[in-house]
């Protein structure tokens, strides 16, 4: 079991009917990393509603011929999903759309909430019918709720923000305005930007912001609420400096592409960073300086360009093969790592080798890199890990769900290093995480176990399918 990516959402609105569904794809497509389970497109054709959704890889849900029967809108919310909650179903697939009295909507989100479950059961006492498992559709009907009685969608959506207890970064639309949030902890990234047109963008990334041409105005600020419509861009703030901000730390580490800056910090400069600080805070005596494709590979640059040894590309990887790869039979027993990556050879033969990863969660995966390094005749391998140790579950968009899962709430540094193979190992320190985030607030309760929020009662990541399965054994009483 490796780390898995959250979702991404994105947003779109021209001043023309226009192919915004062809942007949201592009810009899907920039945000592909972090959700490879499914995606959706939700078009505004003058109020007029037309979407897709299916479980898979952007190129696979979206071909040129379902692209072609999107008609042209004004408006557009898209989302790439990892559920950390909720089956990985077509029902679970994003955005959700919602027909209520006062209009429709579409909803497109990012994060976990951590009152999710106790805010479905209120909603199901009062009559509400869910038809998917994931907490996005419970933000869904309470901003609904709070539409039914108050003036605006954007109002219905502040009043929501104060229920909603946990990370969300969410891309709303109704039929005449496009509408973007962060929680007021700013856990999840959000940001919005603008092409030479005139059109604006909203996306978790500004990654995607530049593959569909649009230049990065800002970071959407922990608690703010964006309203996009014939007005221009309208900011609320009434939910702003109400928490100590908590961005997740590890989207410098490993969740958000090099190329993306997030509040105002860039991912690659953050693992440049941090591979500088293992340099120091563990040194080696090596040859040369590799890092496992992708996110490892600027953390080695740091550390090489700190150290002074050698940085060196000592493993390929399969680009060809993504997260929905399907494993042979077991009768195969072929090693995914394998197919995965390979090492070079000539880079790491007869070397001691220096070999950064983002992190360690089972061991399964460092020890198999480990041994392939060996196999391609590396002599010595110093493991350098650009976070420190998992030990506790995140609650908030990371799918760390369990503390037997993580190997560093079972087994010292040093026996980690055996287990692994490697000859030795180095995390980064807890005290460093600082400097990356460049001294802005940031949520580490994966590290530290220092929580911002109320722990769930019920962390599973199954918890309402579990719950539907003990009603329907209710019913066949």
């Amino acid at each position: 079991m490796g780390l898995r990516e959250e979702c991404g959402v994105f947003g779109v609105m021209a001043t023309e009917p226009t192919d915004v569904a062809g942007i949201s794809y592009y810009g899907l497509y920039a945000l592909q990393h972090r959700g490879q389970e499914g995606c959706g497109i939700v078009v505004n054709d003058d109020g007029v509603f037309c979407s897709h959704k299916d479980l898979g890889l952007v190129n696979e849900v979206f071909t040129a011929d379902t692209l072609s029967r999107f008609p042209k809108g004004t408006m557009a919310v898209g989302h790439v999903r990892y559920g950390t909650t909720g089956g990985n179903s077509r029902n679970n697939c994003q955005p959700i759309e919602v027909n209520h009295q006062k209009g429709r909507m579409a909803l497109a989100h990012n994060g976990n909430l951590s009152n999710a479950a106790e805010l479905r059961n209120e909603l199901e006492l009062t009559g509400a019918i869910f038809h998917t498992t994931s907490d996005t559709e419970t933000i869904a009907y309470i901003v609904t709720k709070e539409r039914l009685r108050t003036p605006s969608i954007e109002d219905a959506l502040s009043a929501a923000m104060n229920i909603l207890d946990g990370a969300y970064s969410l891309v709303l639309m109704s039929p005449q305005k496009l509408i973007c949030a962060r929680d007021p902890y700013g856990f999840r990234p959000l940001c919005y930007g603008r092409t030479q047109d005139g059109m604006y963008v909203v996306a978790s990334e500004s990654c995607a912001l530049k593959a569909v041409g649009a230049e990065l105005i800002r970071d959407v600020e922990p608690g703010e609420i964006l309203v996009f419509g014939k007005n221009g861009v309208v900011s609320r703030k009434e939910h702003c400096g109400k928490k100590n901000k908590q961005l997740c730390v590890f989207e410098y580490i490993y969740f958000a592409r090099p190329d993306s800056v997030i509040d105002g910090i860039s991912v690659h400069g953050a693992r440049v960073r941090a591979g500088r600080i293992l340099a120091k805070a563990h040194p080696a005596d090596a040859d040369i300086v590799i890092g496992v494709p992708d996110s490892g590979l600027d953390a080695a640059l740091g550390y090489s360009r700190e150290s002074g040894i050698p940085y060196g590309i000592g493993l390929i990887k399969n680009k060809y093969i993504g997260r929905t790869f399907i494993s042979p039979g077991q009768s195969m027993r072929l090693d995914q790592v394998r197919i995965k990556l390979s090492a070079v050879e000539e880079c790491v033969s007869g070397k001691r080798v220096v070999l950064i990863d983002d992190s360690i969660v089972r061991g399964t995966t460092s020890g198999r890199i480990v041994r392939l390094l060996k196999e391609a005749g590396a002599k010595e391998i110093h493991m350098r890990i650009s976070s420190p140790p998992f030990l506790h579950p995140c609650y908030y968009g990371t799918d760390i769900d369990s503390e037997d899962n993580l190997i560093a709430c079972r087994h010292t540094v040093e026996e980690i290093t055996k287990i692994i193979g490697a000859d030795t190992l180095g995390y980064l320190p807890v005290s460093a995480l600082g400097e990356l985030a460049g001294g802005q607030g940031y949520c580490s309760a994966c590290f530290s176990g220092e929580y911002p929020t109320a722990v769930p009662k019920d962390t599973r990541k199954d918890r309402f399918e579990q719950r539907l399965s003990e009603v329907k054994k209710k019913d066949d009483r």
